[in-house]
């Protein structure tokens, strides 16, 4: 996957820009700081077809620009995006910084067919939302992937894992193979993303995160 910059969601145009800053209000809900959860996915034996579609589905780096179907749904995208960068404020306090993560978990997770609260819940349990979090087992990132999954369907370069768009990528994709393994459970599929699959606390304490990320359409 290329190792270059996610593009900022609102790029350079100066309408959607202003459009955008008049939805976003001041600072609102703080986040209670959360110890950050070791990632320790295990590494398994993959099928060449399952291998193949992964590797497929990381190597594709098209930048995390959304598109939209109508005015509706870009406009609910903006109300989205402001709200939760009200939310993120107190983690990320740069203003151009918070859109760009933000914009492109909403791409990824979308891309993934996973619920964008889910992966931000995940993040905050994960990482407490620090881009350099490593584990005590070494899990990087956002979503503290494994550099194992780097050997095993990207080029190896597991440092590409501290790169914000490569590592959202990576663990959407990562999330939505357990999903699939685990034929819909979504229980069942983050403890694998954990490595504790079957125990009830890391799948109950995204849930719990989930909640603060929820925001009605």
């Amino acid at each position: 996957m290329s190792g270059r910059a996610a593009r900022p969601i609102d790029g350079a145009n100066p309408s959607r820009r202003r459009c955008l800053a008049s939805l976003i209000g001041a600072p609102g809900l703080l986040l209670a700081p959360l110890p950050a959860r070791a990632g320790g996915q295990l590494e398994e034996p993959l099928a060449d077809s399952v291998r193949t579609a992964l590797s497929s589905a990381i190597a594709n780096s098209a930048p995390p620009v959304p598109t939209f179907a109508s005015t509706p749904a870009r406009l609910a995208y903006l109300r989205w995006l402001s709200a939760m960068s009200d939310r993120l404020y107190s983690r990320k306090k740069d203003f151009t910084e918070r859109l760009d993560f933000l914009g492109t978990v909403w791409y990824e997770s979308r891309r993934a067919g996973l619920d964008t609260s889910l992966v931000l819940g995940l993040i905050q349990v994960e990482s407490a939302f620090r881009k350099f979090a490593v584990s005590s087992v070494g899990a990087r990132g956002y979503m503290q992937v494994m550099p194992f999954w780097t050997r095993v369907i990207g080029d190896g370069d597991a440092g590409k894992l501290f790169h914000m768009q490569t590592n959202l990528r990576f663990g959407c994709v990562i999330l939505r193979h357990y999903l699939d393994r685990e034929r819909g459970d979504l229980f069942m599929a983050l403890g694998r993303y954990n490595g504790s699959r079957g125990k009830s606390p890391y799948p109950n304490a995204v849930f719990g995160a989930q909640k603060r990320w929820a925001h009605a359409a």
